[in-house]
């Protein structure tokens, strides 16, 4: 298949780099506002060639992957459908559901049928093309979260080239995806930009970060991830989201009781539920 890929990062890289090897794509274009994204995509033998306009890049297209930001992707919609082939699916892999269904249903008209709404779940903390990976989904989840408008054909499609990825498919309703994903993926992110900017802001700040840990580390990680595609998210999936802030504050609120009156029962209790919750979640990792 000839793919257009919209959007030149690490998540569409990546979907094209699992799709080479896999020998389902004959040619891909690739397009950014990023001159050097789509040099590196050339280099790295992803892309054949790359255009600035998203019109441009769907011109025999059989497959057009939309990995812009989530905030981006309503406007990317309606650059596009103008110059969409007829038969041509169009497929987002964005990590919020709803908006970008509710964008694509304004914009694509009779095209809509044939988008396919997705979400593989795999990542690093780095962005960038030149992090893109053949073996980024492989043994992760991809979630689709088709409408009823939705061709039945169009959708089979997208879910046998995820799993040509080596990820493993599941079909989910747009609102139940961006609840789940605003506590176990959003918030996360949220709360790891927010800690590291606190203490960074503070004047010995750089000091502090200096004396960081393994713990540190690893809670700190994904702030390194690419703000504008956090801010999106954020913004995009803000009611879920603000629910899933609103809990973790009130569970902060009675931590901070705790210290403060040095209640270490209390503290104990919370630890306890919490460590049991996690090697609980951590050992069916590990075995699936």
């Amino acid at each position: 298949m000839k793919v257009a890929l919209i959007g030149v990062g690490m998540i569409g890289g990546s979907l094209l780099a699992a799709w080479r090897r896999a020998g389902l794509v004959t040619a891909a274009v690739g397009c950014d506002v990023e001159a050097e994204a789509l040099a590196r995509a050339r280099q790295l033998g992803l892309i054949e060639h790359g255009v600035e306009r998203p019109e441009a890049a769907v011109a025999g297209a059989d497959l057009v992957v939309v990995a812009t930001p989530v905030g981006a992707m309503a406007a990317v919609f309606a650059q596009l459908a103008p110059a969409l082939p007829p038969a041509a699916i169009v497929v987002d892999v964005g990590s919020t559901k709803a908006d970008v269904v509710a964008g694509a249903r304004a914009a694509l008209g009779a095209a809509f049928a044939r988008f396919v709404p997705a979400h593989p779940i795999a990542g690093k903390e780095h962005p960038g093309v030149e992090q893109a990976s053949a073996d980024l989904f492989a043994g992760r989840r991809a979630i689709v979260t088709p409408t009823a408008e939705t061709d039945p054909q169009a959708l089979s499609r997208v879910e046998q080239w995820l799993a040509a990825t080596g990820a493993r498919v599941e079909r989910m309703d747009a609102g139940e995806h961006d609840r789940i994903f605003a506590a176990v993926s959003h918030l996360p992110h949220l709360l790891s930009f927010a800690l590291v900017a606190a203490i960074g802001a503070e004047p010995d700040g750089e000091r502090k970060m200096g004396y960081g840990g393994a713990g540190f580390r690893d809670f700190t990680r994904i702030a390194a991830s690419s703000p504008v595609m956090w801010r999106d998210i954020c913004v995009a999936n803000r009611a879920a989201l603000g629910d899933e802030l609103r809990a973790y504050r009130a569970a902060l609120e009675r931590l901070q009781r705790a210290v403060d009156a040095g209640d270490a029962r209390a503290l104990q209790q919370t630890f306890e539920q919490a460590a049991r919750l996690r090697r609980h979640w951590k050992g069916v990792t590990d075995a699936g």
